[in-house]
């Protein structure tokens, strides 16, 4: 690091400091500057110096250190305020500010001291001749920081009053403290709308609209607007994340994730940030923290997962539980350090009921991952009861665990109506029958039911409760239990035996039922255990023989089931179901039309039939044989109704699936505000199925799609950065990963973020080199290009232009290879190629540009080539005008801005070749034109140009005004000077 010698390098070398990261690292710099500062005996330059000192330090951690420079500030200007300029005089009077206010986050300063500081500002303002408005501000920060909430009611009126000046807070800030005001007043509403010019980008600063973006987390959960919220913790997280010094605001985040059901999220952040947990140089901050820490962690204990590993404090590992100890002794300790300085227990009060909070909501679904980091199991919402039939199908209460007749009744009645949750209540039936002597008949539908949970004991539990069924006297329930048997043996693999084992209960309860010895819902169960394991069988074997066995089993069910359903829920079902066979059947055999029509009439049956949450299966499947056929219209409505109609039965594999197909659909339709909800709950479902990295990916990279096409970028660039790291090209395919890269670089580039734009763009292009197809590797080396050129790099953007035009030219893509030559003309201007470089790559473009359009064959061609020529002549003339220096010689600027012109003129005639189609940029072209002749001292002619465009303009419609009003005002501008200059 070399050594300062002079002031200009002095103020270069903090210029330079001023633009790194915050950090202590930046205030280390700062201290180094300030002693090179004074080995050169400026006062000025020490002041400076101190100045930046102050600023690096208030931006930071280490708050605390910023008394010191101040002080020595306060000295110098009382001792010779001569030495100051007046810029410094303006920064002393403003960081008055930072002291009065940044006093409070210091416990150890007495409230004396703070309000003596007060004092001063406010005399001090005074004989400045500043407004009262920022004492006022300071003020009420002080008397809301203690308690005194009369004291503050008065200050914040008389801030509100006072006139602003060159002293008072951006408006940004100043927005942020009285949205926070009247959300501290449980007024939260209205602090959002103080906050929304901040929020909409009207008014902007360093810290803002950071802290407003954290500020605003809670008020909209308590407002129920999870959607806003959900999109102020993405964006706002973002513009947090890098700046060391926003640890309040950094923790506002951290609550936000633990009242969201976000648990995981909020790990993430607290791995994010370790020294957070330490950094003492602004125990305000570090209390928020600890207390939004304490908060998470009691959350997770809460959930059962007090053993969980978690960051914390470096030197040891640390449990949930064991951090939330620590962290609730920690904000306690600090904010009764606050209380003993301030008089009051108003710090405590607020920050106990701050880790005290309970979740707004159960889960708001982010559409992030949570890296590395296991999310808290939940169990699933109770199911809502689906509809029923007036009063005499009330649900009962539930019966006690030891009433062994109320739970028979209760388990009947939900197996009688197919209810969802049959089988839990068949399980307390179980366990209240547990050494109890029970009748042969209630044992039976015990086992029976025992059996239907699957597991290899389900064979014999089915066998042993067909003879349960016989003692009691059914003779039809145990054939269908054993029909059931031979059903599970299929599901085991043996579908022979399964035959076999069907075919004698099939016999026997065919001859009962002749003889009205057993009832048709036995005989249905029956037909029905021998129609499923056929299907098996086609499954297996895919044989022309099996289709047929079981189409006509199928039939042979429907038969006997029609007509007879009534109230039936349960015949109802076989019904339906049979139907959804001949699907399955129609669709094995080719008739996707068919099969269509036969899912329809089976999810039809299934809700008329009040089971909807039987017809999900078949109307996912629907929905994909509608897409196949190109109905995209009947495939929506089938995802739509599977989703309706599954609600709280549906598992997370399932949601995720039908979520994420109904997102593609509305995707595809450019209706991407619902197809965001749609990618965003399928993300959300594909994580609670453990298919984060699968499905999951796949989501987040949907869903960053949809965001960046409604110009979200922040929330976009989360998302698309969270869905990198599973996206990978043995699972989602290589297509997958560019596109995802893309995207990230197209929202960075809308962020500012140029230099990482760049390497997004060109990782994609690395990837996008290997394929047969190269316009996207030559797309997105133009693109990184871009970035490269707006980060400040132009060495780098020159080589990837180049690499760009090359692919151009291989692609025979005129348009893309000179606007590449054109990009790197004005980047030679920043390079060593210089203005001769310059020049020949804008020829290079020209040559190009005019070769194709002399080849080119039909009309549209032409026109598309010729606006690229003038365009190109366009720049080539703009390039040479502007690349006339100020300092050079008369005729070196008289010679430049002739080529210019000369360019000009040619890009005028080949825009007016163009029609109707060239006319604006003719007409920019002739007003460029004007002020080269001006320039050239040729009114006369300049205004002859001036009176060409509003002449170009006479009978110009409604299309484009806002151009056509701007031309014709630049061009009467131009021709009154022009008038003027010849009149005098």
């Amino acid at each position: 690091m070399s050594e300062i010698k002079d002031f200009d390098a002095l103020r270069e070398a903090m210029a330079l400091n001023g633009e790194q990261p915050e950090g202590p690292a930046r205030n280390a710099r700062a201290e180094q500057l300030l002693a090179e500062a004074e080995k050169l005996n400026i006062p000025l330059a020490v002041i400076e110096a101190l100045g930046h000192q102050l600023k690096a330090y208030n931006y930071s951690s280490e708050k605390d250190k910023m008394f010191v420079p101040f002080a020595r500030l306060l000295r110098m200007w009382d001792e010779r305020p001569e030495d100051f300029d007046e810029y410094e005089v303006h920064t002393l009077h403003w960081v008055f500010k930072w002291m009065t206010t940044g006093m409070l986050d210091q416990p150890h300063i007495p409230l004396a001291s703070i309000e003596k500081w007060l004092g001063e500002m406010e005399h001090r303002y005074r004989l400045a001749g500043h407004s009262e408005r920022a004492v006022r501000g300071a003020e009420f920060s002080v008397a809301a920081h203690v308690g005194d909430l009369a004291r503050a009611e008065r200050a914040y009126a008389a801030w509100l009053a006072a006139d602003r000046d060159s002293m008072a807070d951006c408006h940004a800030c100043e927005l942020h403290s009285q949205g926070w005001w009247q959300a501290e007043q449980g007024a939260d509403a209205e602090a959002l709308d103080l906050w929304r010019p901040v929020l909409e980008g009207e008014f902007t600063c360093a810290h803002e609209p950071h802290t407003v973006l954290a500020s605003s987390l809670s008020p909209l959960l308590r407002l129920g607007r999870l959607d806003e919220a959900r999109a102020h913790h993405l964006r706002g997280f973002r513009l947090v994340r890098p700046m060391e010094s926003m640890r309040g605001a950094y923790a506002d985040h951290v609550e936000f994730c633990a009242l969201t059901g976000n648990e995981a999220r909020g790990l993430e952040l607290l791995a994010e940030r370790p020294a957070y947990f330490t950094d003492s140089g602004q125990p305000r901050s570090q209390l928020d923290f600890m207390a939004a820490v304490t908060l998470l962690m009691d959350r997770l204990t809460g959930l059962g997962m007090g053993s969980q590993a978690v960051p914390g404090p470096a030197g040891r590992d640390w449990t949930a539980r064991e951090l939330a100890v620590h962290a609730r002794e920690e904000a306690l300790s600090l904010s009764a350090r606050f209380d003993l300085r301030n008089g009051t227990s108003y710090v405590s009060d607020d920050v106990r009921a701050r880790m005290d909070r309970r979740p707004l909501v159960d889960r708001l679904p982010l559409g992030v991952r949570a890296a590395g980091i296991p999310a808290p199991r939940r169990a699933p919402a109770a199911p809502a009861a689906p509809p029923v039939d007036s009063a005499a199908s009330a649900e009962p209460r539930t019966p006690a665990p030891d009433d062994l007749p109320a739970l028979l009744a209760e388990a009947r009645r939900m197996s009688n109506t197919l209810r969802p949750n049959a089988m839990e209540a068949w399980a307390a039936v179980s366990r209240a029958a547990e050494g109890v002597e029970v009748p042969a008949a209630d044992r039976a539908e015990i086992v029976d039911h025992k059996a239907m949970e699957g597991g290899p004991e389900g064979i014999a539990l089915f066998e042993r409760a067909a003879e349960l069924y016989a003692e009691a006297g059914n003779p039809g329930e145990a054939l269908a239990a054993r029909a059931r048997a031979a059903y599970a043996r299929a599901l085991e693999g043996d579908v022979d035996d399964a035959l076999a084992a069907v075919s004698e209960p099939y016999e026997e309860v065919l001859a009962l039922y002749s003889d009205e010895r057993t009832g048709i819902r036995q005989a249905a169960a029956v037909l029905m255990g021998r129609a499923r394991i056929l299907m098996r069988a086609v499954e297996e074997t895919g044989a022309d023989q099996a289709l047929a066995a079981a189409e006509n089993a199928v039939r042979e069910l429907l038969a006997l089931v029609d007509g007879h359903a009534g109230d039936d829920v349960r015949l109802a079902s076989r019904g339906a179901e049979a139907q959804a066979m001949l699907g399955e059947l129609a669709a094995r055999a080719g008739d996707l039309e068919g099969a269509a029509e036969l899912f329809t009439w089976a999810t039809e049956a299934f809700v008329a039939a009040g089971l909807p949450w039987f017809a999900v299966e078949y109307q996912a499947r629907l929905a994909g044989l509608a897409h196949h056929l190109g109905d995209i219209a009947g495939a929506e409505r089938a995802l739509r109704g599977a989703l309706e109609h599954g609600g709280a039965f549906l598992e997370a594999a399932g949601h995720a699936q039908l979520n994420l197909q109904l997102a593609e659909i509305l995707g595809a339709r450019d209706e991407v505000a619902e197809a965001a909800d749609h990618a965003l709950e399928a993300a959300h479902w594909a994580d609670e199925a453990g298919e984060g990295p699968t499905l999951g990916a796949w989501a987040r990279h949907l869903l960053g799609g949809f965001l960046l096409r409604q110009g979200r970028w922040a929330e976009a660039a989360e998302v698309l950065e969270s869905a990198l790291p599973d996206l990978s090209a043995e699972t989602h395919g290589d297509g997958a990963v560019v596109q995802t890269l893309w995207w990230l670089g197209d929202c960075l580039g809308e962020l500012g973020e140029h230099r990482e734009s760049a390497e997004r763009r060109l990782k994609a292009a690395e990837i996008a080199r290997h394929w047969p197809e190269q316009q996207d590797h030559a797309t997105l080396a133009h693109l990184a290009a871009e970035s490269l050129g707006q980060a400040g790099l132009p060495a780098e953007a020159d080589r990837a232009y180049e690499r760009a035009g090359d692919l151009w030219r291989s692609l025979g893509n005129v348009h893309g290879l000179v606007r590449a030559l054109r990009a790197r003309a004005w980047l030679a201007l920043r390079t060593e190629a210089g203005l001769d470089g310059a020049r020949e790559r804008m020829a290079d473009a020209v040559r190009e540009c005019a070769q194709a359009l002399s080849a080119a064959e039909d009309l549209e061609s032409r026109r598309q080539l010729g606006a690229e020529l003038a365009h190109t002549h366009r720049q080539f003339g703009d390039l040479l005008a502007r690349s006339a220096a100020e300092d050079a010689e008369d005729g070196a600027i008289e010679a430049a801005f002739e080529a210019a012109l000369a360019q000009m003129t040619k890009a005028i005639g080949v825009f007016a070749s163009l029609g109707e189609d060239g006319l604006h940029g003719r007409t920019g072209a002739e007003l460029a034109a004007g002020w080269l002749e001006a320039d050239l001292s040729r009114p006369s002619e300049a205004a002859a140009r001036a009176r060409g465009v509003l002449i170009a303009y006479e009978e110009s419609g409604e299309e484009e005004r806002e151009t056509v009003e701007a031309r014709r005002s630049e061009a009467e501008q131009m021709l009154q000077l022009m008038e003027e200059q010849e009149a005098g």
